[in-house]
């Protein structure tokens, strides 16, 4: 990779009076802009705070509901899983989509499908009227994922990615940290009607997303033989094959899945082994917030010293969050080893979800950002809905603890992996 430096080019400085000395003023660097500033970053935040608040509400508070209305526990859980797989499936085509019909119409589509359907959740809580519903909402959160970790990188410059993305990752954790208590406090309180109201938020942003369609970038270029939009410019140049694209961001999608897939253990198997008290809640907690301020935190470190250390250094954190969870894990006690746990995975699970991102868009040309968008979100979601079943069945086959030590092997091997996903290969 050839020197920055050397590509940098020095102007020369004017003098000041009779003297000819340099004029320090005129040679100074300016301080970049804020982010805020640029076009679109705004509308961005908005359509992503609202799109996620309107996921958020029923994450939890929705099972809950199903469950309460009679539905079993193992079955309710098919609410979410049927939700995950729609978002994969979709989170897949979205690239063609774009290209097909542009972005702001893909845009909007993904705030009705996720926001519309919302308050039919409150005319019956039979799982059958359930799941098609979450079927429906789960296309659109796929739009929304894609989409919005593409334009936290199109819309500023490629030097200032990860602060970007650091940012985009504090506007989904707000509404997680507020929404997700409130959904499932309404709920238990016999509320859920008004949860499904309000998880219609994602409606509210599509003057955002519109907005978003006109101050985006052109979209991923069309493989051959792939419908283009009519007023898209024939290309310069032959871009890189969205088969490249993909090939170029396995390795760090492989990276995240594997990270993701300990978070979806922790969230969903540790209020099962710790039913009473407040240990799950305060743990799961902790793992949220230093989740949510290390990936907005890393983003504008890595834009300054680079990824090489950071990634990695990223998944041996999570494998030392893992380690004293598990610790904690190995009897009744050990409350602090747990959040303690909890926490330092936390940590390294936000690295890891910002460098990924970063490192996806860093390994293709700019304008395949939404193909390399989707591969990171299907491994982000894939390892999520992964974590959640196979924890259950290591536990019962080799206990608690041994299975998040078996994790921690898992992440430890994929490290020489995010080395090699620091690499550039394109831009």
């Amino acid at each position: 990779m050839p020197d920055r430096a050397a590509d940098v080019e020095v102007a020369p400085a004017h003098t000041n009076g009779s003297e000819g000395r340099p004029d320090i003023r005129d040679t100074a660097r300016p301080k970049p802009p804020s982010l805020w500033g640029l076009p679109g970053v705004r509308p961005l935040l908005i359509f992503t705070v609202l799109g996620f608040l309107g996921f958020f509400l029923t994450l939890a508070s929705l099972p809950a509901a199903v469950a309460m209305a009679g539905t079993s526990d193992d079955v309710a859980g098919l609410v979410t899983t049927t939700f995950l797989i729609c978002t994969i499936g979709t989170q897949l085509v979205v690239p063609r989509l774009t290209r097909r019909f542009g972005l702001g119409r893909v845009l909007i589509a993904g705030s009705v499908l996720l926001g519309g359907p919302a308050p039919l959740l409150a005319v019956s809580a039979d799982l059958r009227w359930v799941l098609v519903i979450s079927a429906v909402r789960g296309c659109g959160f796929g739009i929304l994922t894609v989409l919005g970790a593409s334009l936290s990188a199109t819309l500023v410059p490629p030097e200032r990615r990860g602060e970007a993305i650091g940012i985009y990752g504090l506007a989904i954790a707000v509404p997680n940290l507020a929404a997700v208590p409130a959904g499932v406090a309404l709920a238990s309180a016999g509320h859920f009607p008004w949860v499904a109201f309000l998880a219609a938020a994602p409606l509210l942003a599509i003057p955002a997303a519109a907005a978003l369609g006109r101050a985006a970038p052109p979209a991923d270029p069309a493989p051959p033989g792939d419908p283009a939009p009519s007023a898209a410019p024939a290309p310069q140049h032959a871009p890189e094959s969205a088969r490249s694209a993909i090939m170029a961001t396995l390795s760090p999608a492989t990276v995240l899945l594997v990270v993701t897939l300990t978070g979806g253990a922790l969230l969903t198997y540790l209020p099962i082994v710790r039913p009473t008290g407040p240990t799950a809640t305060m743990a799961v907690l902790a793992f949220g917030l230093t989740g949510a301020l290390t990936r907005w935190l890393v983003g504008s470190l890595a834009d300054r010293i680079g990824m090489r250390l950071l990634l990695p250094a990223g998944s041996v954190t999570a494998v030392a969050g893992l380690l004293v969870l598990a610790g904690g894990l190995d009897g009744d006690t050990g409350t602090a080893l747990i959040l303690l746990g909890a926490a330092v995975l936390g940590c390294g699970y936000g690295a890891v979800q910002n460098l990924t991102l970063v490192a996806s868009f860093n390994r293709v040309e700019r304008a395949n950002t939404t193909t390399a968008s989707a591969i990171w979100n299907a491994g982000f979601d894939g390892g999520t809905a992964l974590g959640a079943a196979v924890v259950g069945v290591g536990a019962a086959a080799i206990g608690t603890p041994a299975t998040f030590l078996s994790f921690a092997g898992l992440v430890a091997i994929t490290v020489p992996l995010a080395i090699s996903s620091t690499r550039m290969h394109r831009r």
